[in-house]
C-alpha cells in the first residue's frame, strides 16, 4: 500500500504525538523525499524517536525505507517529487536523452510499418486512454489532415466497446497507453488481435508485455525527475507517425490538407495573417 494508505488505516491505533507527525506527513506526501526525518519531526513538533515509531507503526523500518518507498511510486508514475526540483538544464538533458532513444528506436522499421498500416486501412480508430488521451487527440487530427476515416475513441460518454465492434483485417488500430494505465489494455489488445485489426501500440518502457499483442510497438520513454511524466517524446513520435502517414499518401494528402486549409479559412477557424 502507498504510504498514505498505510497512514489511513493506522490512524485510529496511533497515538497523539504519532498523529501529529502522520499528519505533516500527508502535508507533505508530495515532497516528502526531500526532507530528512529530524525536520519532519521538528514540523510536527514531535521527538524524532516519536517519528521513528511512526514509520515503524507503518511497516517500514527507517526512513531510508520511506524514501525507497516513494522511489518505488515514481516508478510507476505516481506524482511524488524525489530529491527538489531538477534545474532546467538538468530537465533538458533527461528529455533530450528520452527523445534520442526513442526516435533511434523508429529507426528499426517500426515508424513505416505503422505508417503504411495507418495509410492502407480502410478505417483507423485511435484509442486514447488516461494520459494517453491528449497524445491521442492531438494524433487524432493530424492523421486527420493526412487522409480520411480517421476517428478517437472513446467518444465522451461512450464506452470503448462500441467503438471497436466491427473493426476488422482491412482497418487499423492506435492505442495510445501509458504507465498507471487502466487494468483493460490487455483486453482491449487481445479483443484487437483476435479480429484480425492491426494494431499499433504506442506506449512507454512499462508495456513491454503488453507489447506482443500488437503488430508494431512505438516505444516512448517518459520518465523524468519531475514529479511529473513528460509526454513530449510521446507528441513527437505522434508527430513522425501523421508526418510518415502524409508522406504516403502523396497528391491526395496535399490535396485534403489543402481543401482543409480553405475551409478553415472560409469558416474563419483559424486567423487570416
Amino acid at each position: 500500500m502507498r504510504i498514505d494508505e498505510r497512514i489511513a488505516e493506522k490512524y485510529a491505533d496511533l497515538s497523539p504525538q504519532e498523529r501529529r507527525a502522520a499528519d505533516v506527513l500527508l502535508v507533505h506526501l508530495d515532497d516528502l523525499a526531500i526532507y530528512r526525518a529530524a525536520e519532519l519531526a521538528e514540523l510536527a513538533g514531535v521527538s524524532k524517536a516519536t517519528m521513528s515509531r511512526l514509520f515503524r507503526h507503518l511497516g517500514f523500518d527507517d526512513f531510508t525505507e520511506v524514501r525507497d518507498h516513494l522511489r518505488t511510486l515514481r516508478s510507476h508514475g505516481v506524482p511524488v517529487n524525489l530529491e527538489g526540483a531538477p534545474s532546467l538544464a538538468a530537465h533538458l538533458e533527461q528529455e533530450t536523452g528520452n527523445l534520442q532513444k526513442a526516435l533511434a528506436g523508429l529507426e528499426d522499421g517500426g515508424l513505416e510499418t505503422a505508417a503504411k498500416l495507418v495509410h492502407d486501412a480502410q478505417r483507423v480508430v485511435v484509442v486514447g486512454l488516461r494520459s494517453g488521451y491528449p497524445v491521442a487527440l492531438h494524433l487524432r487530427q493530424s492523421l486527420g489532415q493526412a487522409r480520411f476515416g480517421v476517428t478517437l475513441a472513446p467518444q465522451p460518454g461512450q464506452a470503448l466497446s462500441d467503438e471497436l465492434i466491427g473493426l476488422g483485417p482491412k482497418d487499423a488500430a492506435v492505442v495510445v497507453s501509458f504507465r498507471r494505465r487502466p487494468d483493460n489494455v490487455d483486453g482491449l489488445l487481445e479483443i484487437l488481435q483476435k479480429a484480425g485489426v492491426p494494431t499499433i501500440l504506442l506506449a512507454d518502457p512499462s508495456a513491454r508485455t503488453l507489447a506482443a499483442r500488437a503488430d508494431v510497438w512505438l516505444e516512448c520513454p517518459l520518465a523524468t525527475d519531475l514529479a511529473f511524466d513528460s509526454y513530449a517524446v510521446a507528441m513527437s513520435v505522434a508527430a513522425v507517425l501523421a508526418d510518415r502517414v502524409l508522406d504516403l499518401a502523396g497528391k491526395a494528402g496535399v490535396q485534403r490538407t489543402t481543401m482543409i486549409d480553405a475551409s478553415y479559412r472560409s469558416l474563419r477557424e483559424i486567423e487570416n495573417r
